[in-house]
C-alpha cells in the first residue's frame, strides 16, 4: 500500500534474523519509500536447478527485467536479464540492488578489495546536487524533496567501491561475501536521503546489451550446525494468582525439546528458590518453529520469578494480585496527551511539541490521488471551493498514529472506546494539565478533572467541528506535500501555522497568513461507513459530556441524529459499504438508542444485530452485541447465549490454529489490535456469560500483548512489563525512541513463514506503528483487566 514497505524483493534471513532485503533491479542508488518500485509480474520456481526466475516491470518505462537465482556452492548466484536494451532514460539509473539492515550492521567492518571500512553510525557520506531534470520521477509526481523552488535534489554518493565486498567478516552471524563478475559494486548509505534508509550495494546495468547483463555471486556465512536459541515467551507484566500461567517455548526446527523447565522464586536477600520443576510438552509446528509449553499454575505465591529452561533463563516477572492494576496508566497519562493536536504539550523539562497546525484546514481539490491513501472525486461535496479554506477545524483531535493527519475513523474508534472505559468504570486518574485558552497541555499535572473525560473532549472537539463547518465528517485532514508528510521532527513546523494566501508569493507572509501552500487538506468526499462511525461516537460521547461539557454534548447529540437522519436518504453500494455498512449502522443505532432511549433505533438496531451475528460471529458484531446487553430485554439476552457458545468455539479454534491461542494476523499490519477486541470482547463475554467465557479467555489476549508471542518475549506496551519496547514507530522515530504506553501493531508474518518484530530498527510501520484507536481500545482493555484480576 505504502509502496516500499522494505518487505519484498530477495531477502536474507542469517541466523534467524531478517537482514537484507529489497533485492530487484531499481532506478535509484538509494530508493526511497515513495520511489518507483517494479511490478512482480511472474515467478518460476525450478526445483531441479535450484533456480528461481522473477520477471519485473516499470510500467512507467516500458521497462521489463528478469531476476534469476541460483544456488551455487555456499550460496548463489543472481543474474539479471533483458531482452530489450536499457531505455535511454534509465541508464545511469537502473541497477540491480540489495539492501541491508543498518541496525545489522551498526559497530562491524566491510573489507573492499581488502581495503577496510566501518559502517557509519549515523550518515556523513559526500552528496551531489543534480538538476531536476534528471531525477526519476516518484509516486503520482509528488517529491519528499523540498527544494525551496531551486529544481534540484540530491543525489548520494558511494561509500565506496570495488568488485568484491565482504560484511562484517569479524561477525560469523552476519558476514556476507558479495562478488561482481562484469560490474563494480558500490556500497551507499541511504540515510543521505531518509532516516530510515539501509545500506545499500548496488551494480549498474550497463547500456545497449541483451541477454544476462549482470552477474552477482553472494555467500552468506552460515555457521555449522547453527540452531536459534530458544525462545521462552510469558508475560512481562506478570500473572494474577487465580489465572493459568504458561510459558510458550519457540525452537529451530532442528532443535529437540528439553523434557522439564523449572520456576524459581527470587527471595528479598537475592536468592533463587526452586518453586517448580514441571514436564514441557510438546504443542508442535506453527508456521517455522517447534513449539512447547510450560505449565506452572500450580504456583500462586505472590513474588518475582524467572524461568529456566536449560542453559537460559528469562528476565523476573511477577506474580500478584495487582498487576494489572496500572496497565494502562502511560497510555493515557503520557501517549494521549502527546498526540494532542492544536495544543502545546510539556513534560517535566521536556516539550514534546509546540500548538501546530493553527493553519487549519483547505478544501482538499477535486481528482485528486493523495499519497496516504486519500483521494478525491469530482465534487468537493461541501460549500467550498477547492483549497478555500475551511475555518473551525483548529481545534481538539489527536495524531492518528507516527505522522501528523488526523484520520476520523480512527477518532472514531478512540472516543467510543473511551466512552465505554468511563461508562463501565469510571476511572478518576488525573495527571494531566489542560488550558484550551493557552492551547497548552502538561504532563504529570494534576488540573481537578478526570483524564478520560478530558480525551473525549479533545477528540470530540474536532468530531464535532468537521460536521459543524462542513456539513459532515471527512476521511482526514493532512498535509498535501509528501516533503511535510515525512516529517520528523516538533510537529509545530510542519506547516507555518499562518492560513494560506494564494495573493502572496512561496514563503512570503504579511504576518497574518502565508503564500506557502503547506496548510493540512480536509479530504471531504462524503461516506456513509463514516457518517454512521462518527453518529455512533457522537451519540456515545454525548452521554459522558454531560454535565462536564454541556455544550459540547449537546452538539454531539445534535450532529449525531443530524447524520443518522441525512443517510437514512442513502446508500452506499461500493464494495466496503456492502460489507461493513450494516455493522456500522448498527453501531450507530445501538448508541443513539442507550443515549435517547428512542425505541426506533432499538428496533433497527435488533433487527440488523443477528442477520450480522449470523454471517460471522466474531468482532466488531459480537461485541456490539454484548455492550447492548445491559439494555436490552430477557428475549434478546436469552437469544444471545447462542452466539456467545459459538464464540467459545471460534475463541477453542484459534487454540488449535497456533500455541498462543489467540487470532494472529497474517497480512501486513502486525495483529496486537486484533488480540485487544479479542480479550476486550471475552471480557464482556465472560461478564454476563461467565459459564460459557472464562476469564481465562481475556488473560490469553494479555498475555500476548505483554510477551507471550512469536519471536521474543517483549511487551508491546512501551513502559509496560519488565521488558518493553523501547524503538517504536512513532513521531520520535528518528531518536530511535518511544512514547510510553504505546501498543505497536507487534509481529509481522513475512510470507510464508517468517514472524518478526523489530527492535532495533522503528521504521517497519506495519510492526512498530502505534496509532491512537489501538491505544484506546488497549486503555480499555487495561481498565477491564484490573476489574477482572481485582473485582475492582
Amino acid at each position: 500500500m505504502f509502496f516500499d514497505e522494505k518487505t519484498a524483493g530477495i531477502e536474507i534471513i542469517h541466523h534467524g534474523v531478517r537482514t537484507a532485503t529489497g533485492g530487484a533491479v531499481r532506478l535509484q542508488n538509494t530508493p526511497e519509500q515513495w520511489d518507483l518500485v517494479p511490478v512482480l509480474s511472474g515467478r518460476k520456481v525450478d526445483k531441479a536447478s535450484n533456480t528461481i526466475e522473477a520477471t519485473l516491470i516499470y510500467k512507467e518505462f516500458d521497462f521489463t527485467s528478469r531476476l534469476v537465482v541460483t544456488a551455487k556452492d555456499k550460496g548463489v548466484e543472481i543474474s539479471v536479464y533483458l531482452d530489450k536494451p536499457l531505455p535511454e532514460k534509465l541508464a545511469g539509473n537502473a541497477g540491480f540492488n540489495m539492501e541491508f539492515l543498518p541496525s545489522a550492521y551498526f559497530g562491524k567492518s566491510y573489507l573492499m578489495d581488502g581495503k577496510p571500512g566501518n559502517f557509519p553510525l549515523y550518515p556523513f557520506s559526500n552528496t551531489q546536487i543534480e538538476p531536476i531534470s534528471k531525477k526519476i520521477p516518484q509516486f503520482a509526481g509528488h517529491t519528499t524533496f523540498d527544494d525551496r523552488g531551486r529544481g534540484e535534489f540530491i543525489v548520494p554518493d558511494p561509500l565506496v567501491s570495488g568488485k568484491t565486498i565482504v560484511m562484517a567478516p569479524e561477525d560469523p552471524e552476519r558476514g556476507v561475501r558479495i562478488q561482481a563478475k562484469d560490474a563494480d559494486l558500490l556500497l551507499f548509505d541511504g540515510r543521505n536521503l531518509g532516516q530510515n534508509g539501509w545500506f545499500i550495494v548496488r551494480s549498474l546495468l550497463p547500456v545497449n546489451k541483451t541477454g544476462k547483463v549482470l552477474t552477482w555471486y553472494l555467500e552468506p556465512n552460515a555457521i555449522p550446525n547453527w540452531k536459534r536459541a530458544p525462545v521462552i515467551a510469558f508475560s512481562q507484566v506478570g500473572y494474577n494468582p487465580s489465572q493459568e500461567k504458561t510459558a510458550v517455548i519457540e525452537m529451530d526446527k532442528n532443535d529437540t525439546p528439553l523434557k522439564a523447565a523449572s520456576l524459581f522464586q527470587v527471595t528479598p536477600d537475592g536468592k533463587y528458590v526452586e518453586k517448580l520443576k514441571s514436564e514441557v510438552k510438546v504443542w508442535g509446528q506453527y508456521l517455522r518453529y517447534n513449539y512447547a509449553k510450560f505449565d506452572f499454575s500450580a504456583v500462586k505465591e505472590p513474588g518475582l520469578y524467572f524461568i529456566q529452561y536449560g542453559n537460559q533463563k528469562t528476565n523476573t516477572f511477577s506474580i500478584a494480585s495487582n498487576v494489572y492494576e496500572n496497565i494502562w496508566h502511560p497510555t493515557l497519562d503520557v501517549w494521549f496527551p502527546v498526540q494532542m493536536d492544536h495544543m502545546e504539550v510539556n513534560e517535566a523539562y521536556r516539550v514534546w511539541h509546540g500548538a501546530p497546525f493553527l493553519d487549519d484546514a483547505l478544501q482538499a481539490p477535486v481528482n485528486h490521488v493523495h499519497f496516504d491513501g486519500y483521494s478525491m472525486g469530482p465534487s468537493t461535496q461541501t460549500k467550498y471551493k477547492p483549497l478555500e479554506h475551511i475555518p473551525g477545524l483548529n481545534v481538539g483531535g489527536w495524531f492518528d498514529a507516527g505522522d501528523f493527519d488526523i484520520q476520523t475513523g480512527s477518532h472514531c474508534e478512540a472516543v467510543s472506546s473511551l466512552v465505554d472505559a468511563w461508562e463501565k468504570f469510571r476511572p478518576q486518574r488525573d495527571e494531566t494539565f489542560v488550558d484550551y485558552p493557552t492551547r497548552y497541555v502538561d504532563i504529570h499535572r494534576p488540573d481537578g478533572k478526570p483524564d478520560m473525560l478530558q480525551q473525549i473532549e479533545h477528540g470530540t472537539l474536532n468530531m464535532v467541528a468537521q460536521v459543524k463547518n462542513i456539513g459532515h465528517p471527512v476521511r482526514g485532514i493532512v498535509v498535501p506535500n509528501l516533503h511535510q508528510y515525512h516529517h520528523l521532527g516538533d510537529a509545530i513546523n510542519e506547516t507555518d501555522n499562518l492560513p494560506y494566501n494564494p495573493n502572496l508569493k512561496p514563503y512570503q507572509s504579511d504576518g497574518k497568513s502565508s503564500g506557502t501552500m503547506d496548510d493540512r487538506w480536509a479530504f471531504t468526499e462524503r461516506n456513509i461507513l463514516l457518517d454512521y462511525s462518527t453518529a455512533a461516537s457522537l451519540a456515545a460521547a454525548s452521554r459522558v459530556l454531560k454535565g462536564y461539557n454541556d455544550t459540547l454534548s449537546q452538539q454531539c447529540l445534535f450532529y449525531a441524529k443530524q447524520l443518522w437522519d441525512e443517510d437514512e436518504t442513502r446508500t452506499d453500494t461500493s464494495h466496503f459499504g456492502v460489507i461493513f455498512g450494516r455493522s456500522v449502522k448498527t453501531a450507530a443505532a445501538l448508541q443513539l438508542y442507550i443515549t435517547t432511549k428512542e425505541e426506533q433505533y432499538a428496533t433497527l438496531f435488533k433487527q440488523a444485530i443477528w442477520q450480522i451475528l449470523d454471517r460471522n460471529v466474531s468482532s466488531p458484531g459480537i461485541k456490539q452485541a454484548l455492550q447492548a446487553y445491559p439494555y436490552m430485554d430477557d428475549v434478546y439476552k436469552k437469544k444471545l447465549r447462542d452466539y456467545v457458545v459459538k464464540l467459545k468455539a471460534l475463541c477453542d479454534e484459534y487454540a488449535k490454529q497456533n500455541p498462543y491461542g489467540v487470532p494472529i494476523a497474517l497480512g501486513g499490519w502486525g495483529g496486537s489490535g486484533g488480540v485487544v477486541n479479542f480479550a476486550a470482547t471475552n471480557y464482556y463475554a465472560n461478564k454476563y456469560f461467565p459459564d460459557i467465557i472464562t476469564p481465562e479467555y481475556v488473560y490469553r489476549g494479555l498475555n500476548y500483548i505483554f510477551g507471550c508471542h512469536p519471536y521474543s518475549n517483549i511487551s508491546f506496551v512501551s513502559s509496560v512489563g519488565t521488558v518493553s519496547k523501547k524503538i517504536t514507530y512513532g513521531n520520535n522515530r528518528a531518536n530511535f525512541s518511544f512514547i510510553a504506553g504505546g501498543i505497536v501493531p507487534g509481529i509481522l508474518i513475512l510470507k510464508p513463514d517468517f514472524p518478526e518484530n523489530k527492535e532495533d530498527w522503528p521504521f517497519f510501520w506495519g510492526e512498530n506503528e502505534v496509532t491512537v484507536g489501538g491505544c484506546a481500545d488497549y486503555i480499555f482493555l487495561g481498565v477491564a483487566a484490573g476489574e477482572l484480576a481485582t473485582g475492582k
